[in-house]
């Protein structure tokens, strides 16, 4: 599985990358939650003082705890990077839409679960509930999506397998579909079809952590 490079159109990758919108949900909570903190920290220290336990105790926690939302807010958009850099990063895979629901729908992927891309594929299914991908008007069951396979955690004890990836749409950082459709035609005929029946698992899917099933 390698990476499927593009030129990424960020403006349009801005409006409709569901996993950069995550990330900026997440930094403007983070923002949000550490002024409030702060505050409460202000308060703390105005009306109880530091000769109170209470005060110090409560101004000097709730401070701590509002530098690291600060923190956060900083480094979360840092370490998932720009449209540009995912998709640069990111090997591609195939997707189908394995579920449609009233206002969203479920895509499920073909990932390789292996840190170490030159090993033999340990095949998983990675799911992802997204809301609107362009160029599909009305999802269907097993309609085909290149996606890029964004890697997200390992467990302490397994360093040589991930235990989260991400299915982020090749069509969420370019409206050109002549560039979707060549990412689709990229993937082996093999992988779609290992994915295909992989479909019929999708209950199992939904039941593990983090939305991924090593097949």
């Amino acid at each position: 599985m390698k990476v499927f490079r593009f030129q990424v159109d960020e403006p349009f990758a801005k409006k409709n990358n569901e996993m950069l919108k995550d990330t900026r949900r997440l930094q403007v909570s983070a923002i949000v939650f550490g002024i409030i903190l702060a505050i409460v920290a202000a308060l703390l220290f105005a009306f109880l003082g530091t000769d109170s336990a209470t005060g110090l105790i409560g101004g000097i926690i709730a401070g701590t705890f509002a530098l690291l939302c600060f923190f956060l807010a900083v480094v979360v958009p840092r370490k998932v990077g720009g449209a540009q850099e995912l998709y640069d990063t990111y090997p591609l895979a195939p997707a189908v839409i394995a579920e449609v629901n009233e206002r969203d729908y479920v895509i499920m992927a073909l990932v390789n679960t292996n840190v170490n891309p030159q090993a033999s594929p340990r095949w998983g299914a990675a799911l992802r509930t997204v809301t609107r991908i362009e160029g599909i008007k009305d999802p269907k069951l097993g309609t085909r999506i290149p996606v890029a396979a964004v890697q997200g955690r390992r467990s302490v004890g397994d360093q040589e397998h991930w235990d989260e990836i991400s299915p982020m749409p090749i069509a969420w950082g370019t409206p050109d579909q002549e560039i979707v459709t060549a990412a689709r035609k990229a993937i082996p005929e093999d992988q779609w079809s290992r994915l295909d029946k992989a479909r019929k698992r999708l209950d199992e899917v939904k039941a593990t952590r983090f939305n991924l099933l090593v097949l």
